[in-house]
């Protein structure tokens, strides 16, 4: 990246960057913890079906998906430190617009400005820290840095529990809209200076039509997915879509092979460690984020939660993962990534079918039980699975390999969260009761991290470089 040098910076610098980064990084698990608090009264207030309940969340998380290698491709140019205060500066107009809003239009838009907000902090973030750390202690790093997410999406649902149960469910978007504006005075001071003013030529020259194609076939494979709202047909039916998506897709691929310096260097492609890598991540973020939409919805359907008791019983697996996440990634840095991603993908389909046998009066300790190892799977794969994806990348193409890692990432996210919404719909509209609804979306949810622990079995450590 523009900022990063030939030469480590001293430990002190690199602390300093590292404090930097932190802050930045905490604003999506903040808005996405305390934003699930808030998710089924913003459901009950709008009167909102399950799958068009999914798209709170798919709002947010589509542009957040689709701009990620954008931001990370332009910082390889830019400089990370402009595109995160951009990006902040973005996220706080959006949580201001959500807070405001008073219909579903205006709050999906508030949601698809955060997400265009933060698209750029994990990537932009994880180039930084590549380029800065020397090898033997990038797996710690990496650790240390992925720490503040499950320990702000610890605390995250509390906070908002109480002030959803007091003020009303806007209010569980205050905390991130102050935190984003501290997080922009943070990179300010402590994130250094790219040398040189911005290159207009780099601008021009910029894969901007790779963006155009790109951008709209990924979002009609999410629209595929979960139609109703978008065109009026059923989910999994519109085949206008997927079509669409296709071409949109073919021709994408057409013209990055024709570009001499494409946004996403399609080298990455036959990066075999890269790509199991992240389809690892991607199937892990397909079953956080069916954990993340889906017992929310459950504790106060079928258990009755209020808000105050439903944010402190979500602290719990983020609190695990806190406990797990920088002692796994300490740990990368000296034994095989394979079998931390294979323990953590067989607990998550582990918690999968526990949920699918939970009967209706089942106690909160098994949920919370429950949730807990849902924590210390997804944990235990975190800081190895960002170790292990940026292994055998170019220090050029780390801004380009870390964007399109957390495109695949976030794309199991938003596949996640709609199919949720859509299983969950397609199940209460087959006359399901509500317990038996959601047991048997947590059974169909349970076939992705099987698929991800097959993968996993192939994964390669590469050498340190």
């Amino acid at each position: 990246m523009t900022q990063a040098s030939s030469e480590h910076p001293s430990s002190t610098s690199n602390r300093r960057i590292l404090f930097g980064l932190m802050c930045p990084s905490m604003l999506m698990p903040m808005v996405s913890s305390m934003s699930r608090v808030a998710l089924p009264i913003v459901r009950d207030d709008f009167a909102l079906q399950a799958d068009v309940t999914a798209w709170i969340d798919v709002g947010f998380s589509l542009p957040f998906m689709l701009l990620m290698p954008v931001y990370g491709r332009l910082g390889d140019g830019l400089g990370a430190r402009r595109l995160l205060m951009i990006g902040i500066a973005l996220f706080a107009l959006g949580s201001t617009t959500v807070m405001a809003a008073t219909d579903l239009t205006s709050l999906l838009l508030g949601r698809a400005l955060q997400g265009f907000g933060l698209s750029g902090m994990i990537p932009l973030s994880m180039a930084l820290i590549t380029t800065t750390f020397p090898t033997e202690i990038r797996g710690r790093a990496l650790g240390t840095w992925s720490t503040i997410g499950p320990a702000t999406a610890f605390l995250g649902p509390l906070v908002a529990g109480i002030l959803v149960a007091g003020w009303g469910w806007r209010w569980a978007f205050a905390p991130p809209l102050l935190f984003g504006l501290l997080a922009l005075i943070a990179v300010y001071r402590t994130i250094p200076k790219p040398k040189g003013e911005v290159e207009l030529g780099f601008l021009r020259a910029f894969d901007w039509g790779g963006v155009v194609l790109l951008a709209p076939g990924m979002s009609c494979l999410i629209f595929f997915l979960s139609s109703r709202p978008i065109t009026g047909v059923e989910p999994l039916k519109d085949w206008r879509l997927l079509l669409i998506s296709a071409l949109f897709l073919a021709a994408f691929v057409a013209w990055e092979k024709r570009r001499s310096s494409p946004f996403m260097p399609l080298g990455l492609f036959a990066n075999g460690a890269f790509l199991r890598s992240s389809f690892c991540a991607a199937i892990r973020m397909v079953v956080m984020a069916g954990i993340t939409f889906l017992v929310p919805l459950y504790l106060v359907d079928v258990q009755k939660m209020h808000p105050a008791e439903l944010g402190g019983m979500l602290m719990i697996g983020a609190g695990a993962m806190t406990l797990i996440v920088r002692v796994a990634g300490a740990l990368s840095d000296s034994c095989s990534s394979r079998w931390f991603v294979v323990v953590g993908l067989a607990v998550q389909m582990g918690v999968m079918l526990i949920f699918w046998q939970l009967p209706d009066d089942a106690s909160l300790w098994s949920i919370g039980f429950t949730l807990g190892a849902h924590g210390l799977g997804a944990g235990l794969m975190l800081a190895t699975l960002h170790k292990s994806v940026m292994s055998n990348i170019e220090e050029s193409d780390t801004g380009a390999a870390a964007g399109l890692y957390g495109m695949f990432r976030f794309l199991g996210a938003t596949m996640g969260t709609a199919l949720c919404g859509v299983f969950l719909q397609m199940q209460l509209d087959g006359g399901a009761s509500v317990v038996g609804a959601y047991q048997q979306v947590f059974l169909l949810m349970a076939i992705f991290p099987l698929l991800g622990i097959l993968v996993a079995f192939t994964l390669r450590d590469q050498p340190s470089q």
